[in-house]
């Protein structure tokens, strides 16, 4: 009976998403034009360098490199050398990339399921570019406030990290330049595939991921606006709705709105280290295929968003 109702309610669902995109037809076809804007010109550039470099690096002994480099610094957390590599480039090009980092770095045995699933919790950054440029410069115009919202949404990170640490490790090991640069050496003479088919498969690759962001976004987006157009919703329950759903709409309408500063510099901070459940799902479809579970990433960004919030409202008070 439980299975009945369930299929029931899916297929009452869905056909209630049929007639609410035939009722609002160009609602929908601009929040599909949104969403693909969206990502050609933020999620898509901003990513597929990275992703493709990031193959690249973990093919030719970048991760052994840093491994030997960094392994003092992730003994803080609890973790070996090799996990430097998606803690670093989740930083520089921003989520999701880091479970795809992780993803990467675990089908090649470079890291355990329980680094992997310790990776997950802490590896959720917004690229400091859209942070800086985008949230503190264009829309909130306040340089300041760009800059404290970038320091509690990575500071939020590293004290997830920090706190859920299995074990506690000191770091001890004397750091060689010399022996890393033999690991990375060993790691690109032992690789029998050449350039070519590298690159060919990390573009494959590539595009195989950035596409499904696309069509996640695309499908996020028109639930938000027909949510917006079908339910009676008071204006900032449906700000708080589409932050949820849908960051990048939920910090743009936050920003748009009547609250104070301070109001919304805390909102998009919350947003930001939530990701919105669009994100989400591109986390769980991007690990869907291993044992990562999307639960430690969905508890960490629940705590990460109030962190955060609480962080960014300290230091808002602190400096105005």
């Amino acid at each position: 009976m439980k299975t009945k109702l369930k299929s029931i309610t899916i297929i009452m669902i869905l056909l209630a998403i049929v007639t609410s995109i035939l009722t609002y037809p160009k609602d929908t076809i601009d929040s599909v034009l949104t969403a693909v804007n969206i990502w050609a010109y933020n999620v898509f550039p901003s990513l597929f360098p990275f992703f493709i470099l990031s193959n690249l690096l973990l093919n030719y002994g970048f991760v052994e490199f840093l491994s030997e480099l960094f392994t003092n610094v992730m003994s803080y957390f609890g973790l070996s050398g090799n996990c430097s590599f998606p803690l670093l480039g989740s930083i520089i090009s921003g989520f999701p990339s880091g479970p795809k980092y992780i993803k990467q770095l675990l089908e090649e045995d470079l890291i355990t399921i329980e680094e992997a699933n310790a990776l997950i919790k802490f590896t959720h950054f917004s690229n400091p570019l859209f942070i800086m440029g985008t949230i503190g410069s264009l829309l909130l115009k306040d340089q300041r406030l760009g800059i404290m919202i970038l320091i509690a949404h990575f500071a939020g990170n590293f004290i997830i990290g920090l706190s859920f640490k299995k074990k506690s490790h000191n770091p001890k090991t004397k750091i060689s330049l010399k022996r890393a640069i033999n690991k990375m050496n060993e790691k690109r003479v032992s690789n029998r595939d050449n350039f070519i088919t590298i690159l060919s498969n990390a573009i494959y690759e590539t595009i195989d991921v950035l596409i499904l962001l696309l069509g996640i976004i695309i499908i996020f987006l028109i639930l938000t606006n027909l949510l917006a157009k079908t339910l009676n919703l008071d204006e900032n329950m449906m700000i708080l709705i589409r932050g949820i759903l849908e960051m990048t709409q939920g910090i743009k309408f936050v920003s748009n709105s009547h609250f104070s500063s301070l109001i919304k510099t805390v909102l998009i901070t919350f947003f930001l280290s939530f990701g919105g459940l669009s994100v989400h799902l591109q986390v769980a479809s991007i690990i869907s295929d291993t044992k990562i579970k999307y639960k430690n990433f969905l508890l960490a960004r629940i705590i990460h968003s109030f962190i955060s919030a609480i962080l960014v409202f300290v230091l808002y008070n602190i400096i105005f």
